[in-house]
């Protein structure tokens, strides 16, 4: 099979995949949106965005052969970025949808955010916050620690190895919210909505060797 130089944004029916796409396109890359298993295969790199709810997403990427394709991407050492929900589908599980199991690209699950520590905090998370890099990653570079980016969530991934946490954000308690583990990447954040830090992160990912 060839391998293009297209980034392939995974259109499974949930998110706003326009505007990543134009994103992408903005900071110099070839774009392909679209859930064409044998096209999204061949591309150099893969972006699974998406906002709705974990068990939805899986479903609708089943329905469409999707699913062997992100892993594969990801077993063969091939770029990939999840945006948002798309982060929490690399775990293998989420209280949002109990019993079923996500991509389980890494080890851990997804939690709601907790209100306990602060009783007056609205969930979902929504709106600016700041992120802070606890460790390199190229996903960041040329990007200052403390940044804000916009987030749209209610819940959050707890990784098995913590070591793959390149970037935290203070929401009551500390939530993990950009991962980094091999060449799979994820950001809990919408780069898309989140000017020029969020572009950075675009082009770091669309820059980015294999």
């Amino acid at each position: 099979m060839t391998q293009t130089h297209e980034i392939g944004v995974i259109d499974y029916g949930m998110g706003n995949l326009r505007s990543v796409g134009k994103a992408l396109e903005h900071v110099g890359g070839t774009v392909y949106v679209g859930s064409n298993p044998k096209r999204l295969a061949r591309a150099a790199k893969l972006v699974v965005p998406g906002v709705g709810s974990f068990g939805d997403a899986i479903r609708e990427l089943k329905k469409r052969g999707l699913i062997n394709v992100i892993r594969k991407f990801a077993s063969d050492g091939k770029p990939v970025l999840g945006i948002c929900l798309g982060l929490q589908l690399f775990f293998e599980q989420s209280e949002e949808s109990p019993g079923i199991r996500g991509l389980a690209l890494w080890k851990g699950r997804v939690r709601r955010i907790p209100t306990s520590k602060a009783p007056n905090q609205k969930i979902p998370h929504m709106g600016w916050n700041d992120v802070r890099w606890i460790k390199k990653s190229p996903l960041v570079s040329n990007i200052r620690s403390g940044s804000y980016f916009y987030f749209v969530h209610s819940y959050y991934a707890v990784p098995s190895d913590k070591t793959s946490v390149v970037g935290t954000t203070r929401y009551g308690t500390s939530l993990p919210t950009l991962l980094a583990s091999g060449s799979v990447y994820a950001v809990q954040f919408h780069p898309e909505k989140s000017q020029n830090p969020g572009l950075q992160i675009l082009r770091n990912f669309v820059r980015m060797k294999r």
